[in-house]
């Protein structure tokens, strides 16, 4: 389930690409952490870092919106916040389940999914509007 960031998922502002490549990294390290049934605390940790890391990137990107005008923060907002939410559940999910696979496999085809397709549908159009400003 490995899954690199490539070019095309660009948003045209380097510090959020950047932001975006380190998420990614993470991402595949969970995923590869939970496939070599590594000890649970590392895959917590990899989880807590993920989480931290998350909030982050949203309050960055968030705030680099509100300095922009970006039209479309609100939204932003909402889809971050939700992803927030799935990135606890998962997390609960892992710890109530003694640390079960599946849920890490889950966690990373969430996350990536997530990732790919909030940053081909939302934030390439943060790149777009700054690019016209």
């Amino acid at each position: 389930m490995a899954i690199k960031w490539t070019p095309d998922l660009s948003v045209g502002v380097d510090h959020i690409d950047e932001q975006h490549q380190v998420w990614f990294e993470k991402a595949n390290e969970l995923f590869e952490a939970g496939k070599q049934q590594r000890a649970k605390e590392y895959i917590n940790q990899m989880i807590d870092f993920l989480d931290e890391y998350t909030k982050y990137h949203f309050s960055d990107e968030e705030k680099y919106m509100a300095e922009i005008g970006y039209p479309e923060l609100d939204a932003q907002k909402k889809a971050h916040a939700s992803f927030i939410n799935d990135l606890a559940k998962l997390k609960k999910d892992y710890n109530e389940g003694g640390g079960n696979l599946l849920v890490i496999i889950n966690a990373n085809k969430m996350i990536i999914n997530w990732l790919t397709n909030h940053i081909k549908t939302m934030d390439k159009k943060i790149g777009e509007y700054a690019k016209n400003l």
